[in-house]
């Protein structure tokens, strides 16, 4: 008789409400069954009951049970749906690979594509990953995230070891992740570390989609937050107005990048979320100027995955208008010991 399994919630899941993480897992899962897995116990989180509003935290454990038996009589079988990419789509997102073994695709995600499904967003990468199974005998997973409007690495496991081993390097901190952004302003000093805890808003503060969707800095001993880390260094700065500021997140926030950098007075340019007006700058576009330029991190076959993406085009016409060459551009962070 097949027994329940258990699953450790990944720092990507962190803040995840249950039933969207079972959503994301187990699409299979109708919610109906779910709730009654829940109201029986069947499904618990560290051991205890729960709701399907209850929110997970980075190394919790969520016990599954072998819910295709537990289903009510009534209830019909499914089968697991995935969505298809069209031709178009398919044409798109391979042509964005970087890198692929038999372990990991890594792809460079475009700007303004969701990676994955929410409130009116129906067009995702997680919805297109069929298009990136190829011969393999199970279909890509994701591993990390990234905003919607950032662009840059985006690592995929190729099947469940990988993506459990890629997780194990996540939460254990051995990746190294390097963003390039263009800010609204040069911070001083020009080589710096934020240390600042974000919390994501809500009670009487926001609504449930801005508390999924914005965070703010918070006193370090606020309840509410969570500690957030970021190295910066500029690269390279023009009339001193703006500049190519290469950042390091030791943690894993949601947009930790952009409240950082905002609660230093240096917005990204395009970030009105964060930055207001001050962060849209005359001549430029008005996209988000974040990419996550490159990821070094150990590869589940052994050895280390390194992995580095080109700008996207409305970037580059930006680094050409102010003549800079990332071909000269040296890691910022070589010397960091951390």
């Amino acid at each position: 008789m097949e027994q329940a399994k258990t699953f450790e919630v990944i720092p990507e899941e962190s803040g995840l409400r249950l039933d969207r993480w079972f959503k994301r897992r187990f699409p299979a899962l109708l919610h109906g069954r779910l709730e009654k897995l829940l109201r029986t116990g069947q499904v618990r989180v560290d051991g205890g009951r729960v709701k399907a509003g209850f929110r997970l935290d980075t190394g919790q454990m969520v016990r599954v049970p072998p819910f295709s038996t537990s289903a009510p009589d009534s209830a019909p079988e499914t089968k697991k749906y995935v969505p298809r990419a069209n031709s178009a789509d398919q044409h798109m997102l391979r042509n964005t690979i970087l890198h692929m073994d038999d372990a990991v695709i890594v792809i460079n995600k475009p700007a303004g594509l969701a990676v994955q499904g929410g409130s009116g967003t129906t067009r995702h990468i997680d919805g297109m990953l069929d298009a990136l199974q190829f011969d393999a005998p199970e279909r890509p997973r994701l591993v990390h995230r990234l905003d919607r409007d950032t662009s840059g690495v985006l690592l995929l496991a190729r099947n469940a070891l990988s993506a459990n081993k890629l997780g194990q390097a996540f939460r254990a901190h051995t990746t190294r992740k390097i963003y390039w952004a263009l800010t609204a302003g040069v911070p001083r000093p020009h080589k710096g570390r934020i240390q600042a805890s974000l919390a994501k808003l809500g009670g009487d503060t926001g609504t449930e989609w801005e508390a999924r969707e914005r965070v703010t800095a918070v006193d370090a001993d606020d309840p509410r937050g969570k500690s957030a880390d970021t190295v910066y260094a500029v690269i390279e700065a023009a009339a001193h107005s703006v500049a190519w500021v290469g950042f390091m997140p030791l943690t894993g926030r949601t947009h930790q990048i952009r409240a950082h950098a905002a609660l230093i007075k240096i917005p990204i340019v395009g970030d009105k979320k964060y930055g207001g007006e001050a962060a849209l700058i005359h001549g430029i576009s008005n996209k988000l100027h974040l990419h996550a330029r490159s990821i070094a991190l150990p590869h589940p076959s052994g050895g280390t995955l390194s992995v580095t993406a080109p700008l996207p085009e409305h970037m580059l016409e930006t680094w050409r208008l102010f003549g800079f060459d990332t071909n000269n551009a040296s890691d910022p962070f070589i010397d960091w010991e951390g």
